[in-house]
């Protein structure tokens, strides 16, 4: 099992801002893959298994880089 994670209102334009969202995002455990995607709100997949916390994830992101980030969607896959 998999779980594909959509975390978008992101501030994606500076490389400080980049470096700061990755190295939250793939320390947490269970990440497997980020990905950036620059599509209206810019925004973060994030690929990990089943035990990933999405909401700790979105919490984090809140608390460091904006206050802004949102959860948008969490799929589980085969």
């Amino acid at each position: 099992m998999t779980q594909t994670i959509v975390i978008d209102q992101l501030p994606l334009h500076s490389e400080k801002h980049k470096n700061k969202i990755f190295t939250i995002c793939l320390t947490a455990d269970g990440v497997t893959a980020v990905n950036v995607v620059k599509e209206g709100n810019d925004s973060v997949v994030i690929k990990g298994g089943d035990h990933v916390d999405p909401a700790r994830i979105t919490e984090c992101l809140r608390q460091k880089v904006t206050n802004h980030a949102r959860l948008v969607s969490v799929v589980m896959e085969d």
